[in-house]
Order: C-alpha cells, then structure tokens, then sequence
C-alpha cells in the first residue's frame, strides 16, 4: 500500500490501491450477468470490459457490453504485449488490456473482471494478491437449462459449451471463494460480501498510515 494521504473535510484519510476482483464460472453459469449487477450495485467498484472476436449478440454494444475486434486486430494487440491476460474459449479470442486494470487500480477504483478459467490462471500468475471468485450453478442439469434458454447457439454448440464446464469446474479449487448462483439476487449479495470484506482485510490495509496516524 502506498502510505501518500488525501485531505477531505477535516479527515486525513490513506490512499490505497484498487482491488483486482476476478470472476470465473462455467458458460451458463452467470457470471457475466453477477458482475454487471455488481458494478451497479457497490460504489467505487469498476467493471472490466474484454477484447473479443466473437460476433455480436441480440442486444450487446460496442464499447458497453465487449470491445468487438477482429482476429488480426486482437493478434496486433497480443504482439504489442496490450493484454495482461488472452485466451481462445469457444472457437473465440478473449483478453483484458493491461493498461486500463493498471489505471483503474491505481486509481484507487476496485475492478471486477468476468473471465474463464484460463483467463483467471494467467491473471493469477501475475497479480497473485488478486481475488479469485468461482461461480457456479445449482447443479448440471440447470446449467444445461441456462445453456439451451440462451437461444443463441446451436445444439452441437450448447452440447460442446456443456462438455468444457465439466473440464473448468475441475479448477474450482484453485479460487479463494465459491459463490452458487441460484437466485441472482442471493449471489449479487454473496459477492458484495466478499468485496466489502475484501476492503477491510489487513493484508489490504495501509500500514504505514497506521503507524503515522497512530503509533508516533
């Protein structure tokens, strides 16, 4: 933590650095829809919009819900070294750039990021202070139901989406919390738990303002 101070209406308050947040799940799990709640729910707390070469779907928007790229415009940025994490999932390349989770948590800001397994190992890597949170569904029959109510795959696709969950729920152990998304509304409050505690953790804490504010 850096021990640098903000001055605000007669308080002296420590400056810290954002929290890195990573959300992972199995497709159909919903974690990307967990997050957006999340992201309006909790002050202070930003969510993390990927590069992707998948096409649109019904409803999303450039800029708001992806960046939509192409393929040799995504493979510039992975040789320009602009992604802190990038994987192919699903026939599709997703990434993280690297320069906004730095600006963002410098900042000060929480950033939530929606990533798959293979994201989330990459990310680990290199923020290992990070946050890792593993989502998943009451059970494989209702994840197979979330998968075919989507409407927007095929039904070899939606058999091929539910063959990989199998495989990425067997990294459920390598995540620091577990959320079971049954209700929306339940899971949106068991992840605003983790990060307000998350917040007030020690090991998050400024230390240094600690000592000056009260051990001189």
């Amino acid at each position: 933590m850096n021990a640098a101070q903000l001055k605000g209406k007669g308080k002296i308050i420590p400056k810290r650095r954002g929290l890195l947040l990573v959300v992972s799940a199995p497709s159909g799990a919903g974690k990307t829809t967990l997050c957006r709640e999340m992201a309006h729910r909790v002050s202070g707390l930003q969510y993390s919009i990927s590069y992707t070469t998948r096409a649109p779907r019904t409803g999303e928007v450039n800029g708001k819900d992806y960046f939509f790229v192409t393929e040799p415009e995504f493979m510039q940025r992975v040789r320009q070294e602009e992604f802190a994490e990038w994987a192919r999932v699903h026939h599709n390349l997703y990434g993280t750039h690297a320069g906004f989770l730095k600006r963002t948590m410098d900042s000060g800001i929480d950033l939530l990021l929606d990533v798959d397994v293979q994201g989330a190992q990459l990310l680990k890597k290199r923020f290992p202070e990070g946050i890792f949170i593993f989502v998943l569904p009451p059970s494989m029959e209702i994840l197979m139901e979330r998968l075919r109510d989507r409407r927007s795959d095929a039904p070899e696709e939606i058999e091929r989406r539910f063959r990989v969950a199998k495989k990425e729920i067997r990294n459920f152990v390598d995540y620091d919390y577990l959320i079971i998304n049954d209700k929306i509304e339940k899971a949106t409050r068991d992840l605003e738990s983790i990060v307000l505690a998350e917040r007030l953790r020690m090991t998050h804490a400024d230390q240094n303002w600690i000592r000056e504010q009260f051990l001189k």
